[in-house]
C-alpha cells in the first residue's frame, strides 16, 4: 500500500481514526457514515492509509470515472500492482478497458432481459411453492436460512447450469471473496481454513463438461467457441457468476424482508399496490446497501473537493453512506416506498455496475409477489442478528412470522 500520511497532512485532509472493518462499525455503520459525510468530500483513514469518500456526489463520480479511478489494481484493500491477490483477478470486477470490454459484452448478452424473460414463469412458480411451504410450516421461520438463502440457491444455480450436489459451497465461497476485499482480519482468517476445498469445488464447476446445456455457463463457453472471448477466459467468467450471483441476492432479499417487517405500514402499502414490488426491492437496496464498500486506485493525481488524491493511492468508496446522504435523498434514514430510489449506488454505477442486478431484481420480484399474494403481515419475532463481512451488510438470522392472508 502506498503511504501518503504526510501528504494528507499537508493538504489538511480531515482524518477519522475509526476502523470501518471493525466489529462495531460492521454491526452499525450509520453514525460513522454521518461523521464521514460531515467531515468533508474526502477523508483520510490512517488505520489503512486510504482516502475515503462518503458523500453521494463524490462516490458516484468516482464510480463513473474508470479512467482515473481504476479497478484493475483491485477493488479491495490489496493493491495488485504490489501485492498478489488470493485468486486470479475477476475479468469483470477487477479489469479495465480494453480487457474488460469483451467479457462484459458477453455477460451482458447472457444475462439480457430477453434471457430473463424465459426464466420468469419458472421462477415465479418456484417462489409460489416456497411461499406455500413456509405457510404450511406455520409461518414462523428464520427468514435468512429458510427463505432468503433457499430461493437464490434453488433458482440461480439452475439457470447457470450447475449440478445439484455441492451448492452449499456457493455461500461460503462468496462470503470469503467479499471478506477478502477488506483487510486480513479475523473474518478473513476464519474463512481461510476451509476456502481451499470450497474454491477447488467452485473451480471444478466452471469447466465446460460440468455445466448443463443451455444454461448461463454453457452460453459463456459457446461465446468462447465463437471467439468472443478466449477459452482461458470462459471458466473465469463462470466463476464470476458463481461468486457474485448468490450472496448479494441473499442479502438483498434479506434486506427487503427486514425492511418490510420493520415498517408494517410499508408492507400494507405494498399489498395495496403490488406494482411497487420492484420499488420495494430497490428502496431496500438503497436503505440497507447489501454491498457497503468498494475500493479503487487513483491512476493519476485526481482533484476532489479541494484535495488532490495522489497517483497510486487507494480510495475507499462507502456505497452505504452515499445511499443515505441527505444531500441526495429526502429523509434518507426512512424506508419509504413512495420515494423513487433509482439512482442509488447499491449496484455500483457506470462501467462496472453489477451486470447481474436484473437477475437479483427478478428473484426478489418473484418471491415478493408470492408473499404479497399469500401473507397479510410480516413480523419480527426475535432479535435479528447480523453476519459481519468486510464488504457486505448481511444477516445471520431474521426470526419472522408470516401471517396468512
Amino acid at each position: 500500500m502506498t503511504a501518503h500520511p504526510d501528504t494528507a497532512a499537508r493538504h489538511d485532509v480531515p482524518q477519522l481514526d475509526d476502523d470501518p472493518f471493525g466489529p462495531q462499525l460492521l454491526e452499525d455503520p450509520h453514525d460513522f457514515h454521518a461523521r464521514l459525510r460531515d467531515s468533508g468530500p474526502v477523508v483520510h483513514l490512517p488505520k489503512y492509509d486510504v482516502y475515503a469518500l462518503g458523500r453521494y456526489a463524490e462516490v458516484r463520480a468516482a464510480l463513473s470515472d474508470w479512467q482515473r479511478f481504476i479497478s484493475s489494481a483491485g477493488v479491495g484493500l490489496t493493491n495488485f500492482r504490489t501485492e498478489t491477490p488470493w485468486r486470479p483477478p475477476s475479468l469483470l470486477l477487477e479489469a479495465d478497458p480494453p480487457h474488460h470490454d469483451a467479457p462484459r459484452a458477453v455477460l451482458t448478452n447472457v444475462l439480457s432481459m430477453r434471457a430473463l424473460r424465459r426464466l420468469r414463469e419458472q421462477w415465479f412458480a418456484d417462489a409460489e411453492v416456497l411461499a406455500d411451504e413456509v405457510l404450511q410450516r406455520g409461518g414462523e421461520i428464520d427468514a435468512v436460512s429458510e427463505l432468503a438463502e433457499v430461493f437464490p440457491l434453488r433458482v440461480f444455480p439452475d439457470a447457470v447450469g450447475l449440478q445439484k450436489e455441492g451448492r452449499e459451497n456457493l455461500l461460503p465461497y462468496g462470503s470469503f471473496a467479499f471478506n477478502a476485499f477488506g483487510p486480513r482480519n479475523a473474518l478473513v482468517e476464519a474463512g481461510e481454513a476451509t476456502i481451499g476445498a470450497v474454491s477447488a469445488w467452485i473451480g471444478e464447476q466452471c469447466a465446460r463438461d460440468r455445466l448443463a446445456e443451455g444454461g448461463f455457463g454453457a452460453q459463456i463457453w459457446a461465446a468462447a467457441d465463437r471467439g468472443d472471448i478466449t477459452h482461458e477466459q470462459a471458466p473465469l467468467m463462470v466463476r464470476s457468476l458463481l461468486t457474485a450471483g448468490v450472496d448479494t441476492t441473499v442479502n438483498g432479499i434479506s434486506a427487503v424482508l427486514y425492511s418490510l417487517a420493520s415498517h408494517p405500514e410499508q408492507y400494507e402499502l405494498l399489498r395495496e399496490h403490488p406494482a411497487l414490488i420492484r420499488v420495494a426491492f430497490d428502496e431496500a437496496v438503497r436503505f440497507e446497501s447489501p454491498v457497503q464498500t468498494f475500493f479503487r486506485l487513483a491512476d493519476d493525481d485526481v482533484p476532489i473537493g479541494g484535495t488532490v488524491i495522489e497517483a497510486g493511492s487507494k480510495i475507499l468508496m462507502f456505497l452505504g453512506s452515499a445511499n443515505r446522504d441527505p444531500q441526495r435523498w429526502d429523509d434518507p434514514d426512512r424506508f419509504d416506498l413512495r420515494r423513487d430510489p433509482s439512482g442509488h449506488v447499491g449496484f455500483g454505477f457506470g462501467l462496472h455496475q453489477c451486470a447481474g442486478q436484473h437477475v437479483a431484481r427478478l428473484e426478489a420480484e418473484a418471491l415478493l409477489t408470492a408473499l404479497v399474494q399469500r401473507v397479510r403481515r410480516i413480523e419480527l419475532t426475535g432479535t435479528p442478528r447480523r453476519k459481519h463481512n468486510n464488504t457486505l451488510r448481511a444477516w445471520d438470522s431474521l426470526p419472522m412470522r408470516f401471517l396468512p392472508a
